[in-house]
């Protein structure tokens, strides 16, 4: 780095520059920018699982006042590219899955068009459909690679036989639900079509996690040169992974914006609706097989899993991708298998792969403590790893022993009783519980840019196409150009969410601000080299951030300890979290602020996960019953009581010129095991099977 300023030194809390205009309402999200003369569509879902439309009737739909038109398979041209089968949308009468999009209707307002989709009459061939994942289907396959594009299976030594020679062994199947996102903005898009031939162009105001991934996946749907195709997201209402890639419903808008005559045509999706076609995590099936020594040394580790895709398009979740990493064991296996049903296409979700993943391994590291007499601290501590025991290279850094260490002293884990199910206060069970977390960091690979512009009176302009979806780019990475270009926070103006800026890689996998930040400080290097201390207005460089020179040569994880105070209602069983506590080392800390909610948001939702978080799919239908948040249980204030999260001094050079990591991922990472390790304290029954609910302590 080449230095800290006066006003906005890099970990200081500076508050959110987007928070006065979020908090006042000003703050323009997709479905809410000022366009003349717009439209409303809504879309027509497929009813079945699993067909063919033999028969669609728009009459009475179109002879509704204000209905303009309703698009369906007859009467659409053919989109340019079937790459991605998720937006081949209106293509065909075939029905993958129940809620698929096969009709979009477009009115003068919103209530006109829901009711002119209400009015459309569809007739199918259904077909015998699945929609249950199963352990033993038969149709288990093996992917060529998970997420994001990982080996699927790894092994080393001998398991079968180091597992049946262990002195002690855990052999356990654990069971993780389907989870849907639920970010507060619905995912919404704004479709507009100007010119005509070689002169057409698609503008998009859209709820996204990238503008310019958006923008390249709908140009190569459309056959469009990129630069043909503006996708505009400055404010973004959450996302958790599901705004991550194009999905069907911003097709859908952009064909039927094709049709408005040059009118802008606004499409939101409802809540119901995003049960159905915008991802979710999907559920998984995971056997943990532990094999160690009396004194809880591990000799062998297995994870298998099972996940589920859509027939129509894979997705492979990477579920066991800690494990490999996470223990020292010199036998060990993962693997990983998929069930192809006929579902929607499940997708990334906040920590995906690692957040079901260490629920399984955390949990059966808590029985292996349990069956060795070891406490559960001084276990994860006895098979620390020296190297990396996936690749057998070194660490950038590793501090979970200084993260379970901290957390120990500050949690009070010392006074732990270490018998389950003997501490009745007040008609409550009380226990305790930890867990381990950790997180992949992917090395950047130079697909960020960013420009800094001098402006009049000494200040600067930083472009980049980065996206903010609630995390704190807009202040982090204000925060990163002050500090590269040496000059005070109020100096710096920051422009993202935008297609037209320079190219960002999109908010994913806890890179944003390792990528857009590495971008940032290249071109304030290059900024400075070329026009010095004293520019002109105008002056201007641009830069990407440079390919990883550490990358193969050490291994780059984040890593945490999540601990857990639960109280179990002796008669009710009701379950209530009074206090949740996570340590991380996650690198350098940019603002402590944001980086504070960022991790405590996570645990809230690990805490959710824990409790609550269960879509639940009708085997004959195919649909998700609780399809809306009266069904579908998320954690409310009641439920997040006393959630601290705290780091430790830490500084990875190797990773970015800031020696930061990702915190928006790691956070969530280990909650569910920490209570469910806690709930087996206090009441001495084992739930492997999420969300912990009171009627599996009742049985």
């Amino acid at each position: 780095m080449t230095g800290l300023v006066r006003t906005a030194a890099i970990g200081a809390p500076v508050a959110r520059i987007d928070g006065p205009a979020k908090v006042t309402g000003s703050a323009p999200y997709a479905f809410e920018c000022r366009l003349d003369r717009p439209v409303y569509a809504h879309l027509v879902q497929a009813t079945v699982a699993r067909g063919w439309v033999t028969a669609i009737d728009v009459t009475a739909a179109q002879a509704l006042d204000g209905v303009l038109f309703v698009l369906t398979h007859q009467d659409m041209p053919r989109l340019a590219s079937d790459h991605d089968r998720e937006l081949w949308v209106l293509q065909s009468g075939q029905v993958w899955y129940r809620g698929q999009v096969i009709g979009v209707a477009v009115a003068d307002s919103i209530e006109i068009a829901r009711e002119a989709a209400r009015l459309v009459t569809v007739q199918y061939q259904a077909e015998p459909h699945e929609v249950r994942l199963r352990a033993d289907s038969q149709d288990l396959y093996k992917p060529q690679t998970v997420n994001p594009a990982l080996v699927t299976d790894t092994a080393e030594g001998d398991v079968a036989a180091a597992l049946a020679a262990a002195p002690v062994r855990i052999d356990a199947t654990y069971t993780t639900p389907a989870e849907y996102h639920n970010p507060i903005e619905p995912h919404t898009t704004v479709a507009i079509w100007a010119g005509a031939g070689d002169a057409e162009h698609l503008t998009m105001y859209d709820s996204n996690q990238g503008a310019s991934r958006i923008a390249e996946q709908l140009a190569q749907v459309f056959g469009l040169n990129p630069s043909r195709v503006t996708v505009i997201s400055p404010f973004v209402g959450g996302a958790f992974g599901s705004k991550s890639r194009a999905k069907a419903h911003q097709v859908a808008a952009a064909l039927a914006a094709r049709q408005a005559a040059g009118r802008p045509v606004k499409l939101a999706l409802t809540r119901r609706q995003m049960f159905a076609g915008t991802g979710y995590r999907t559920p998984t099936i995971q056997r943990v097989q532990l094999g160690a020594r009396a004194d809880g040394t591990l000799t062998a580790i297995a994870h298998d899993a099972i996940s589920q895709t859509a027939r129509f398009k894979e997705f492979a979740e990477q579920t066991a991708l800690g494990t490999r990493t996470m223990y020292a064991a010199p036998h060990r296996r993962t693997t990983h298998r998929l069930a192809a049903l006929d579902v929607a296409v499940p997708t990334v979700m906040r920590a995906p792969g690692e957040s079901p993943g260490m629920f399984a391994l955390e949990s059966a590291m808590d029985e292996l403590a349990a069956a060795c007499g070891v406490d559960p601290v001084e276990l994860r501590l006895r098979n620390e790893p020296e190297l990396d025991p996936e690749t057998g290279l070194p660490y950038s850094t590793r501090n979970l022993a200084a993260c379970l260490r901290e957390g120990t002293r500050r949690f009070g884990w010392q006074h732990r009783d270490p018998a389950p199910g003997t501490r009745p206060a007040d008609g409550w069970l009380a226990g305790t519980g930890v867990a381990a977390a950790t997180y992949p960091v992917y090395p950047h690979t130079g697909g960020s840019q960013a420009t800094i512009r001098a402006l009049a009176g000494g200040r600067y302009r930083v472009e980049i196409g980065a996206a903010d979806i609630g995390t704190g780019a807009w202040t982090v990475l204000t925060q990163i150009a002050a500090d590269a270009l040496e000059v005070p926070f109020s100096m710096v103006e920051l422009q993202l969410g935008d297609s037209r800026l320079p190219a960002a890689t999109p908010a994913v996998g806890a890179m944003g601000t390792s990528n857009w930040g590495s971008a940032i400080i290249a071109a304030a290097r290059a900024f400075r080299a070329r026009h010095g201390h004293q520019p002109a207005p105008d002056d201007e460089a641009t830069a990407a951030d440079p390919a990883n020179p550490s990358a193969g040569k050490v291994a780059m994880h984040a890593f945490g300890a999540q601990f857990a105070e639960v109280r179990v209602h002796a008669d009710t069983r009701e379950i209530r979290v009074p206090r949740l506590l996570g340590v991380f080392a996650i690198g350098r800390v940019i603002n402590s602020r944001t980086v504070g909610s960022q991790l405590t948001g996570a645990m809230t939702m690990g805490l959710s996960m824990a409790l609550h978080e269960e879509g639940v799919t009708d085997p004959r239908f195919g649909h998700v019953i609780n399809g809306d948040l009266a069904g579908y249980h998320i954690a409310a204030h009641a439920d997040a009581q006393d959630i601290q999260a705290t780091w430790i001094d830490e500084h990875d050079p190797h990773y970015n010129p800031m020696g930061a990591k990702g915190a928006g991922e790691i956070g969530i990472v280990g909650v569910a095991a920490a209570i469910a390790n806690a709930v087996h304290h206090a009441t001495g029954i084992r739930i492997r099977e999420l969300p912990i609910t009171p009627d599996k302590l009742l049985t």
